[in-house]
């Protein structure tokens, strides 16, 4: 689809004055919704401000590109003003914008990926910008539009290859892969062809990797130039020469590049396994950015195994609720009918999944493909809380018939300690094995690789298991002291609460829910109010994620965003793991605003004598509060905006 085909001349208006970025933005949905682009305007202008709020539009060179993908959207369309004077766009070079075009894209598609990379790679044309500014008409305007579009893009399928192929290869990225990948592509491309040095850039951008390098590409290349903010893959590299530098310098600095690979200067670029390498060589990079890179491998991964299986275990709570079920406090709540017992089944198998995904592609992200093996068995392990002692991670009468202590899970905690220490682990061995003869080089990768890091993350797992065990035994000692202690109820819960917040499915977690559910078995007054108090804490920090990305979106990314609406029905449904991939992130802030206000829902829901029969279920098991669940809903509430004021403190403002 052409730019023309999605810009009217009703979108159009030439000569605009403007005094703020807000009405530039009211201006062009003004347009759009005069068009009938737009179902309702007010919902799509949310979506703008929304994304502004993650990091101006505004490109620089007196350019900006406001866009939002809604369901206000009722086809893709595009509107356009001209600003003579300029408008302060908060753009990052200073410069106001005087050529703003806001793109309007509907929820089902990447159309307005597309229009978005194509009009960024047309407007790094100086002339062509100029014209669109110099238009004394729409019809100017649109037909400056059209011819350029047709010269740029003509109708074939794929770029044609050079006769006498490209000298320079090149590879663009960028954290969100919309604008800076496709610009580095574009100003990469240019410099090739005015320098008469055949240069292709392949694009890793949101919608996938475009343009893709071929072997016989690669192999007849005089080099390579990798201008990436993120992991690429680097492995079809080997043996050549190649640049890693940082995206922007794609953008600002591409002659200087290509002077490099032609100097003969650069160096031989060697795979050892290591897929972040390719960010890894930018210059400046800290150790704790290198870090943070790896870790959100493994959290974007580990997202979707979140949010399918907790919804599949909050619609099995559902049914049985709908059925009848929610007021009978059993322990097999989830699992009454057939359907809401597949429902909850599948759930948990995708919850299980969940820790050593994450610990498999960090580990990954580390050391490649060796990687994941070392990562996902070092997670199971985490996840099964397996022994010396007890390597079939037993439990309960099991183990006691065993002569064993139970196994104690070590959570998600355990999961990233075993994709970080796993993945450095099988570096390392990687690189004791370069001694090798090199008529072992084939089995190194299917043999000695899996063999050697699966034996050494097996003894790090069972050697840290136990310590997670001897932790959760002191804390069920104590608690059950504190117990028996008159006078301490309010402290307790407050206590417990806070624990279901530390680890969200680790010892802390387990020691705290373990301790509730045995005492249910009592019977007592005391033991239904630790029961509410356990459920509540681990209720608010999903709830409270999901209030920070409704409230305080610019503190969070585009993505954590997005997926953040799906944490209130997890938190209602009593699924902490829902704030695990946040809490995973940004463990510094999420965990001490999720224990504070987890602790508080404690004491609040113990001072209004909230009593529950229930061992899980949330908000579907409410019916067995006997009249006070209304105060529960209370504390839970005043538990959850705490941890989203903490939060909002804790976290610092996200810009481009």
């Amino acid at each position: 689809m052409r730019i023309v085909d999605l810009l009217k001349k009703d979108c159009i208006e030439l000569g605009v004055k403007l005094n703020s970025k807000s009405e530039a933005i009211d201006k062009l949905v003004d347009l759009h919704n005069k068009a009938g682009n737009l179902v309702d305007a007010k919902v799509y202008k949310e979506g703008i401000l929304a994304r502004e709020a993650g990091g101006t539009t505004a490109i620089g060179d007196g350019i900006a590109i406001p866009h939002a993908k809604s369901e206000a959207v009722k086809e893709p369309a595009l509107a356009v003003v001209t600003v003579p004077d300029g408008v302060d766009y908060e753009a990052m070079d200073g410069k106001p914008s005087n050529l703003i075009f806001m793109i309007a894209a509907p929820n089902d598609g990447d159309v307005h990926l597309e229009v978005l990379a194509r009009l960024m790679t047309m407007l790094m044309d100086a002339d062509f910008k100029n014209k669109l500014l110099n238009a004394p008409n729409k019809e100017a305007f649109l037909k400056a539009i059209d011819e350029f579009e047709k010269v740029k893009y003509p109708d074939e399928p794929a770029k044609k290859e050079q006769k006498d192929g490209y000298r320079i290869l090149a590879v663009t990225a960028c954290p969100t892969g919309i604008a800076h990948t496709y610009m580095a592509a574009e100003a990469l491309e240019k410099a090739g062809k005015e320098m008469g040095i055949p240069l292709k850039a392949e694009t890793n951008g949101s919608g996938g990797a475009k343009n893709i390098l071929t072997k016989k590409e690669i192999e007849e290349c005089d080099g390579i130039i990798v201008a990436a903010d993120k992991n690429v893959e680097m492995a079809r590299f080997d043996g050549k020469p190649v640049i890693s530098t940082k995206v922007a310098d794609g953008i600002h600095k591409p002659k200087e590049l290509i002077e490099k690979i032609e100097s003969g200067q650069v160096p031989i670029y060697h795979h050892h396994g290591g897929a972040a390498a390719s960010s890894d060589e930018i210059e400046g990079e800290s150790f704790g950015r290198k870090l943070y890179k790896h870790l959100m491998n493994g959290v974007s991964h580990m997202l979707p195994f979140v949010v399918a299986g907790g919804l599949f275990i909050a619609v099995a709570f559902l049914i049985d609720t709908i059925c009848g079920y929610g007021g009978s406090g059993s322990d097999q709540f989830g699992t009454m009918t057939p359907v809401s017992a597949f429902l909850k089944t599948i759930g948990g198998v995708a919850f299980n999944l969940m820790v050593p995904i994450l610990a498999g592609f960090i580990a990954m992200s580390i050391a490649d493909r060796p990687g994941l093996l070392v990562g996902l068995v070092g997670g199971f392990l985490a996840t099964s809380g397996a022994t010396f002692a007890n390597p079939g991670a037993l439990t309960g009468q099991a183990a006691i018939d065993a002569g064993v202590a139970a196994a104690v899970p070590s959570g998600f905690l355990g999961g990233l300690l075993a994709g970080f220490v796993g993945g450095w682990i099988m570096l390392m061995i990687e690189k004791a094995c370069d001694k090798l003869p090199h008529s072992l080089e084939g089995i190194k990768p299917v043999l000695i690789y899996p063999l050697l890091g699966l034996g050494a993350i097996a003894v790090l797992m069972c050697a840290i298991n136990p310590i997670m065990g001897w932790i959760n035994t002191g804390m069920y000692n104590a608690l059950t002291a504190m117990s028996k202690t008159e006078g301490l109820m309010v402290p307790l819960c407050a206590l417990l609460a806070g624990m279901m917040a530390i680890d969200m499915g680790g010892p802390f977690n387990k020691a705290a829910y373990v301790f509730a559910t045995g005492l249910l078995s009592t019977g007592t007054d005391a033991s239904y109010m630790i029961m509410a108090a356990v459920m509540v804490g681990g209720m608010v920090p999903p709830i409270a994620i999901a209030l920070s990305t409704t409230f305080n979106k610019n503190r969070w990314t585009a993505d954590e965003r997005k997926n953040g609406t799906v944490n209130y029905i997890m938190g209602l449904s009593f699924i902490t793991e829902g704030a695990i991939p946040y809490a995973a992130s940004h463990p510094l802030q999420v965990i001490p605003a999720s224990i504070v206000g987890s602790a508080s829902a404690g004491a609040l829901s113990a001072l209004f004598g909230c009593k529950l029969m229930a061992p899980h279920g949330g908000i579907f098991v409410f019916a067995t509060m006997a009249g006070t669940w209304y105060w529960y809903l209370l504390a839970l509430a005043v538990g959850s905006f705490i941890s989203m004021i903490l939060l909002a403190l804790f976290m610092k403002k996200k810009s481009k």
